[in-house]
C-alpha cells in the first residue's frame, strides 16, 4: 500500500468511527492555525503592546511620591469589561469606596488594539451604574493623578511603563495570575508584575501564602472576601413554599482554572444518577453535551439570585483563588459543591460547603447526595440565615491603605 492509499484508508476508518463532524472540526482547527501563522497572529491573546512590557530591573521606584493634604485623584487601570465580569465587579467596588470618601477617580481602560475606548463606556454605565469614575484611555496618557491602581498583571506592566515615577502605585491582586498559564512567556511576565515595587493589596489569604512560597514576598495588606448580600439572599415566596429542584453550574469554557471540562463530565454523570433533576448552566453558552441542559447565558445579579433560589446545589470549580460564586450561592440558601483545593479552603470555612476531590465521579456523587436529602427547604433557610460579611470591611481596609500611603492623614474627611 502506497502513502496515498494509506492516507485514504485512515480517513475512511475515521469516518466510520467518528462521522464527518470530527473530521470537519479537525480541518477547521488546522485552517485556523494556518491563517493565524500566515497573518502573524499566532499569539492573538497576548494582552500588551510591545512598548508596555516592563523589565522590573530598570524600573524607577517612586520613593519621592509626595503626600497630599486634600482629596486625591486616583487612576484605576483595567481592560474593558464585559457584562458580569466578577474581577471587574470587585475592582469597581474599591473604586466606589474611594469615591464615597471624597476622592476623584479616573478609570483608565487599556485596549492593546485601539486608543479609542469610548465604545466601552455604555457597557460600564449600564452594568455598574453606581460607579461615577471618569473614563479615559490608558494609552492616551495618565497625567494629573496622585495614585494609580493596577487590576491585573498586564495593567501593572502598563502602569510601570506609562505612569510618572512620582505617582503612588498600588496593585490590587485578586489571584496569583502566573497560575493562569503554562510555564512560559506569559507566566514569566505575570510573575514580573509582583517585582515592580507597587504596594500590593491582596484579596484573601491565599495570595499572601502563594506570594511567599513562590517569590518570597508578602502583600502590604490583605482585605477579606465579601458577599453582596443586598443582591444575594433568600427570596420569600408570599404564596407559600415551592420546593427547590435542580443544580446550577457556571460555565467558563475559555478559563481553564474554572474547570469547565471536569464540570461538564461531572454533570453528565450526575444526570445518569438523577435524570429527574434539571441542570442549569449560565455564563458561556454550551453545546455538544450528551445530556439535556438549560442554557441561561449571561444573567444579571438579580436573575442569578432568582436561579440560585430555585435550585438546590451549585457546582463551582476553581483551581486558583476561590471565586465569588460559592459565597453568593450560600447567601441564597444554595449548597456549593466545590473541588477540594488548599487555595479555596483557606478562604471559605463555611460548614455548609461540600468539599469533594476533583474527579467527575466524586463531584457527580456529591451533587446527587445533596439533592437527595429530605429537608431541602429547611436546609436552605438555615444556610441563608448564617451571618455573612458584606464588602464594607474590604472597602474600608482598601481605602485606608491608599489614604495612609498618599495623604498626611489616614482619612480625608469631607467638609
Amino acid at each position: 500500500m502506497n502513502a496515498s492509499q494509506s492516507t485514504a484508508a485512515h480517513i475512511l476508518s475515521r469516518l466510520r468511527r467518528d462521522g464527518w463532524s470530527s473530521l470537519g472540526r479537525q480541518a477547521l482547527r488546522k485552517g485556523a492555525r494556518a491563517a493565524l501563522e500566515r497573518w502573524s497572529l499566532a499569539e492573538p491573546d497576548f494582552p500588551l503592546r510591545d512598548e508596555d512590557i516592563t523589565d522590573p530591573a530598570g524600573l524607577v521606584h517612586p520613593h519621592d511620591a509626595p503626600l497630599r493634604m486634600g482629596p486625591l485623584t486616583i487612576g484605576w487601570v483595567c481592560t474593558p469589561p464585559g457584562p458580569g465580569s466578577g474581577g471587574h465587579t470587585t475592582f469597581f467596588r474599591m473604586v466606589r469606596a474611594l469615591e464615597d470618601r471624597g476622592h476623584h477617580c479616573i478609570l483608565f481602560l487599556y485596549d492593546r488594539n485601539d486608543d479609542d475606548v469610548s465604545r466601552h463606556e455604555a457597557v460600564i454605565r449600564r452594568h455598574w451604574p453606581l460607579m461615577r469614575a471618569e473614563i479615559r484611555s490608558a494609552t492616551q496618557g495618565m497625567d494629573g493623578i496622585d495614585a494609580v491602581v493596577a487590576s491585573s498583571w498586564s495593567s501593572a506592566h502598563v502602569i510601570a511603563a506609562r505612569s510618572h515615577h512620582s505617582v503612588h502605585r498600588f496593585y490590587f491582586v485578586q489571584d496569583y495570575e502566573p497560575y493562569f498559564y503554562p510555564r512560559g512567556a506569559l507566566y514569566s511576565l505575570a510573575e514580573d508584575s509582583y517585582r515592580f515595587g507597587f504596594t500590593i493589596i491582596a484579596l484573601g489569604d491565599m495570595i499572601g501564602s502563594v506570594l511567599k512560597a513562590e517569590l518570597g514576598q508578602l502583600p502590604e495588606t490583605t482585605v477579606p472576601f465579601g458577599c453582596d448580600t443586598d443582591i444575594y439572599h433568600l427570596i420569600r415566596n408570599p404564596h407559600g413554599r415551592s420546593v427547590r429542584s435542580g443544580v446550577v453550574f457556571y460555565a467558563k469554557k475559555s478559563v481553564d482554572r474554572r474547570g469547565y471540562l471536569i464540570g461538564k463530565m461531572a454533570l453528565e454523570e450526575f444526570h445518569s444518577l438523577r435524570p429527574d433533576q434539571e441542570i442549569h448552566v449560565y455564563g458561556d453558552e454550551t453545546s455538544g453535551w450528551n445530556i439535556p441542559v438549560t442554557n441561561h447565558g449571561n444573567l444579571s445579579p438579580q436573575q442569578l439570585n432568582e436561579l440560585y433560589n430555585q435550585t438546590i446545589a451549585g457546582l463551582a470549580i476553581s483551581f486558583t483563588n476561590i471565586s465569588l460564586v460559592p459565597g453568593e450561592l450560600l447567601a441564597a440558601g444554595n449548597v456549593p459543591v466545590l473541588n477540594d483545593s488548599l487555595f479555596s479552603s483557606q478562604e471559605l470555612t463555611d460548614p455548609d460547603v461540600v468539599w469533594v476531590p476533583v474527579s467527575p465521579h466524586r463531584l457527580a456523587a456529591a451533587l446527587a447526595g445533596v439533592v437527595s436529602t429530605s429537608d431541602i427547604n429547611e436546609r436552605a433557610q438555615r444556610i441563608a440565615q448564617r451571618p455573612r460579611p458584606d464588602w464594607s470591611q474590604s472597602q474600608a481596609a482598601f481605602a485606608g491603605i491608599v489614604e495612609s500611603r498618599c495623604t498626611r492623614h489616614q482619612r480625608w474627611e469631607l467638609t
